[in-house]
């Protein structure tokens, strides 16, 4: 896909994942806010379009740096990627920061009384994001696959108890949006994860962790919202349907 000021950011990062990383060092928000148009962020952002639509086609040029062509993945194989990889990331990672932000809280948090609300605001979003992971998992996935499989099977799809699929992934959206909104504030609150010179390894490496586990946020929340939902429900269109 040629790269055009008309292209929303979630397109041009679904076409190709190696551009979120030039996304990432301007700030811009690819997976919650991922429909607006490159010219629109350029716009509010004060960006040059012709700058960044360079730097976003070198990145694609990168030979050294492949991607995975997400786009092409059937729905049942992406679905089964996000599940495998990014909510059984999200599983694992949590305990451990939620232990170091609270050492954090009890070691820093009268000089650095920030880290109350940093833990605050993941402690929410990792509880938001395990109900929300639960639901995809029970309802949403495998509904996703069923229409995989009558596609396949030449079946008629039959409606199911939440309605149309488009109308479960507008919630779904939603809450992503409310984890997104959160770790902005956390980004703000560590100054970009960046630890005080004087604090202690502990203080970097858990700066470290959740950095880490916002750029994994940004791929998992992306390749739903901007790929796996919009494939979904063009393939929910297609099929006939029975009551």
């Amino acid at each position: 896909m040629k790269t055009t000021n008309k292209n929303t950011i979630g397109e041009i990062v679904a076409d190709d994942f190696r551009v979120a990383a030039i996304f990432s060092k301007y700030s811009i928000d690819f997976c919650c806010k991922g429909h607006r148009t490159l010219k629109e962020v350029c716009k509010k952002r004060g960006i040059e379009e012709s700058l960044l639509i360079d730097e976003l086609d070198r990145a694609k040029n990168n030979s050294a740096n492949q991607s995975f062509d997400y786009k092409s993945w059937s729905v049942d194989l992406l679905a089964d990627y996000i599940e495998k990889t990014h909510h059984r990331y999200v599983s694992e990672k949590t305990p451990a920061l939620r232990k170091s932000l609270n050492e954090l809280c009890t070691l820093h948090g009268e000089a650095h009384p920030e880290l109350f609300e940093i833990n605050t605001l993941f402690t929410e979003s990792v509880l938001d994001l395990s109900a929300n992971m639960r639901k995809e998992e029970q309802i949403l996935f495998p509904f996703i696959k069923k229409i995989k499989e009558v596609q396949t099977k030449g079946l008629f799809l039959e409606i199911a108890h939440f309605g149309t699929l488009e109308n479960q992934i507008i919630l779904n959206k939603e809450e992503h949006d409310t984890v997104g909104h959160r770790f902005k504030k956390i980004a703000a609150l560590t100054k970009k994860y960046t630890a005080p010179a004087e604090t202690c390894n502990t203080y970097k490496v858990t700066f470290a962790m959740l950095k880490e586990f916002e750029r994994d946020l940004q791929k998992h929340i992306h390749l739903e919202n901007n790929i796996l939902f919009p494939k979904a429900v063009s393939l929910e269109k297609s099929l006939d349907k029975v009551l």
